[in-house]
Formats: C-alpha cells, structure tokens, sequence
C-alpha cells in the first residue's frame, strides 16, 4: 500500500508545477522536467531510506507549502482536509453561532458577537473563554475548532466556557446567518448620508444601491462612504459599487498578467444612479483590494474625495485551481492597476531584503499619475487620501495593543465591573486611564515589539550559550529602559489610545451597530467628511471641477 499511496501524493506536485508556469512553459520545459525528475527522485530515496518510518503524505505538504512560501502569502495550497476545513463563503450567509471568535492552544476566545444571533441568544460574551464545544474539549482537539459548530439550522449544541475565571454552561441553537455587506447607513446630518461597507461579498452593491436610495428618499444631498477596515472581496462588486456614482462603460480596473488571458480590463456595466451627488469616501491602514479598487478608481476618474490615511496596498489577484486527488491551489496570476495606471500592490514579494521580507517602495521612488481632469497622484502602493489625516493612522504602540489583546482584556474586565451602562457613552477620564496602565502592569503585559522580542531572543541565546549570568545586569538595564520606554508611549499616545478602548466599550454594550452611531456623531474622519461635503467651494477645488 505504501509505494501506491507515494505515487497518489507525488502526482499534485507535477500538475502544480504545470500550472505555475503557463504560457511560458514550452521555453522552459527542460528546467521544469529536470527539477521535477530531482524532487520525484529525493522523495523517493528519502521515504525510502530514512531511518524513522516517515509520513509521505505530511513530508509532501510541507514541501509544497515551503515552496510557495517564498513567492507571496496569497498563493496557498489546500490538502484534501484544508479543502474540507476551507470555505471561501462569498454569499453573506451560512449556518453558524454570529460570533467572531479567535483560537488558543486549548480554548476559542469569544471576540465579538454579533446582534441577535445564535452566540448572543446563548448569553456568549466578548471575552468569554470556550473550553468545550459538544463532547469534545478544545485541549485535546488539536484541528480547525470552527467544524465543530457545522450542521443544519436548528441543531443544538451544549458549549462549555470560562468567564472571570468561573466555569458556565449553555446551548447554541444554529440559524442561517447573513453576514451584511452594509451594517449600518444613517443620515449625519440633514443633507449627508452615511454608508458603511464592511465587505465584498455577492450583496455588497445590492445593499449599497439600496442605502444609498434610501438615503436619497430621505434628503441627502451628498455622501460618505466608509470602507475602512474593509479587506475586501469580489473584484465584479468592487466595478459594480463604482457604477453606482459613475456611467457605464467607464474602466475601473485593469489588471496585469503575464499570461495573455489573465489581462483583463473591468468596465461598468449598468446605468448608474447618481453621477452627481457629491461623495467623500474614507480609507485606513485595513481598506485593502476591493476597497482599494473603488476608492482608486473614483480618485482617478475625480469623482470622489478620499479622506484618512494610505489604504493596505493589496494589490495582487488570486485564483483558485483545483488540482488532483480533492486539493486546491489559490494561486496570484496578476496585479490590480487604477485607471490612471497606478498599481495598488505595495509590498514587492519578487525583491526581498536580507531577512527575507518582501520590499516596500520608498516614497522618493513614487511615480506620479494624472486623474481624469489633471490632478496628481501617486502609486507607491495602496491609495493615497486626498486629505490625509494623522490622527487616523494607528501608532506602533496602540497596534501592539490591539495585536497583543491589552484593550480587549482591560475591556473585559471594566465590562464585568460596571454591568449597568447600558447605551450610555462613558467618559474615558484620565483616572481611567491610569488604571488602565496599571491593569497592563499588573497582568505583566508584554507589547512584544521588535525590540522586546530581539531583547528577550537575545538573553535566551545567552542561556543556552551559559553566558547569561555575565549579562545579567546589562539586560536587566535594557529591559528597564526598554520598559519606561513604552510607559512614555502610552502617555504620549493617550489619546489615540483611550479612543481604541472607547470604541471596544462601546462594541461590548451596544454591539456594532452603537459604535456606528457613535462614529457618526464623534469620528474624526466624519466630521472632516462632513465638512468637506458642507464646503461647495473646497470640495470642488480638491477635485478641480
């Protein structure tokens, strides 16, 4: 059974190989024959003569996940139980809890719950630890958790879970579940419209053609559209949101390949709605792809004013293809240009720097593109706002905060010591924050910056060298130093700071949908919108009409 089950795992590896190389695989094809008859060769001798009874079918999916990992992160291959465990839903609706949930070694993290839905009818709260799903226990189940919560609608299943350190018990009941597009639209104020779109998904233009009628019925004159934090999704959706402010057959999107079939040009489609109601639309460090795409297009063809700071700079599209024996690969086959020309990719995974990380262009090598009616652009990756605003941009301190789950647990417990809030806004006062600090001291919080990691790496080499008790009291130092160093960045960033643990206050008592509503009263990045949008003569100055 062995040799034909080697025979099985090494085929994919030929036919991947087939893939990578498209068009240009006749002029290669000696290289490639030859570097395929090596690898088929030491797999082979390898499985064959190597001491320990070895894994033919393991060995063979870290080759290939190795391999891939030197080109870029979005070209991943999928074994036959990763096709099973992975679902792309781009449908808005699937049978689940309504919870977004993050994975331990032996428990999920409760991270957010969602209104209305099967997690929140439980009594699921952020921050809640789930240590058992049915009869099984997180410790011991070591494979994606997210199956365990599979089945039709109105399957019941019993969780077990930790909340401030007591052991509870209750039932999920499973529902269909849509996951909106656009969570949230509102009027700001008597002629604005707010519309947030959280994600791409098959509903997105749907949705935002709806709200934005909606929205018109209602008075507004003018409108913002929030893509901030948004990761994207189908690249159709992307053209068909910008057809909804701009006439049809105009190009949105252009994409680049080496292989002929994958140069496309995306154009829309439909008439339009409203070509002329002026629109502001707001970006951040997470607007990314899809997001990318409509804000570029409607920067380059002058028909929107974009306000934040750099979008992510995803630039590079995906396909999946799938291969033999139930697997998959999702593999780049070209990038993402606006109409001015610009690429959106930032990261260049062709060029590496030493440590092997992908370069980023420096902005002294930025080329300039020109808009519709002249005005100047520049690529660099992602899109850069029209008006940019620092306050928006997220510091190194406040991102090791969100990253390392400072604000989220410090929330969870100001959560359980004020219980009645209710949909009061609280005031984060300056004595709050304090005991902010003091929660991240007495929890022993570690930021795990580059230089905290490369100081706590570098005492470890010196225990295993023995060496460390010479550098004792030289490490101790740094790390003092290093310690009172991110002290004066909490102060120096308070307020950036205590905005992130406003925002996740919010989230706990009033969900998502109360953070919206905030926003639309207190964000920044709103109320510069609103201002331009207020400002006939400077909106139409950015934009040169």
């Amino acid at each position: 059974m062995r040799p034909l089950f080697k025979k099985k795992i090494i085929i994919p590896i030929i036919a991947s190989a087939f893939l990578f190389v498209g068009a240009s695989f006749k002029d290669d094809f000696f290289e490639i024959a030859k570097q395929i008859e090596i690898f088929t060769t030491l797999f082979k001798e390898v499985n064959k003569n190597y001491v320990d009874e070895t894994n033919p079918g393991q060995l063979m999916d870290q080759a290939i996940k190795g391999m891939l990992a030197s080109l870029d992160p979005y070209t991943v291959y999928f074994n036959e139980q990763d096709v099973v465990k992975f679902k792309i839903n781009n449908t808005g609706e699937y049978t689940g809890i309504g919870a977004l949930l993050t994975r331990t070694e032996s428990k999920l993290i409760v991270k957010e719950i969602y209104k209305n839905f099967p997690a929140d009818k439980a009594g699921l709260k952020a921050g809640d630890a789930i240590i058992q799903i049915g009869d099984v226990v997180l410790s011991d189940f070591k494979d994606d958790a997210s199956q365990l919560f599979k089945g039709a609608k109105n399957t019941k299943i019993d969780i077990k879970f930790i909340r401030q350190d007591k052991t509870n018990t209750t039932q999920l009941v499973l529902d269909e579940i849509e996951i909106k597009s656009v969570p949230f639209f509102a009027k700001v104020d008597e002629k604005t419209g707010y519309i947030v779109l959280s994600q791409f998904s098959k509903k997105a233009s749907l949705e935002t053609k709806e709200a934005l009628e909606q929205l018109k019925r209602e008075g507004a004159e003018r409108i913002i559209l929030d893509l901030r934090d948004n990761p994207g999704g189908l690249l159709n959706e992307a053209v068909n949101i910008c057809n909804l402010f701009v006439p049809k057959n105009e190009i949105i999107v252009t994409t680049k390949s080496k292989i002929d079939k994958h140069n496309n040009v995306y154009k829309t489609t439909r008439e339009p709605i409203d070509t002329e109601i002026p629109l502001v639309i707001l970006v951040n460090g997470k607007s990314a792809s899809a997001s990318e795409i409509v804000s570029g297009a409607l920067q380059d063809l002058d028909r929107a004013v974009v306000i934040g700071s750099r979008s992510f700079g995803k630039g590079l599209v995906q396909r999946p293809v799938d291969l033999t024996y139930g697997t998959q690969l999702k593999v780049t086959i070209s990038r993402y240009y606006t109409p001015s020309g610009r690429c959106i990719q930032a990261l260049d995974y062709a060029h590496k720097d030493k440590n092997g990380m992908a370069i980023k262009t420096e902005e002294k090598n930025y080329n300039a593109f020109k808009t519709r009616k002249g005005r100047t652009v520049y690529d660099g990756g992602g899109i850069q706002p029209d008006i940019e605003l620092d306050e928006t941009k997220t510091s190194a301190i406040a991102n090791a905060l969100i990253k390392n789950d400072g604000i989220f647990n410090y929330v969870t417990s100001y959560y359980y010591k004020n219980p009645g809030l209710g949909d009061k806004i609280p005031t984060f006062s300056d004595a709050d924050y304090a005991d902010f600090k003091q929660f991240l001291k007495e929890k022993k919080f570690s930021f795990d910056t580059e230089t905290e990691i490369a100081l706590k790496n570098t005492l470890a080499a010196a225990k295993k060298e023995k060496i460390d008790e010479t550098i004792s009291v030289e490490y101790q130092q740094l790390l003092t130093a290093l310690q009172k160093s991110e002290s004066n960045l909490l102060d120096k960033n308070q307020k950036e700071i205590k905005g992130l643990i406003l925002d996740e206050i919010i989230k706990r008592y009033q969900y998502q949908e109360g953070l919206y509503q905030y926003y639309v009263k207190n964000n920044t990045e709103i109320k510069k919108a609103v201002n331009v949008l207020n400002s006939s003569s400077e909106y139409k100055a950015i934009l040169k009409i």
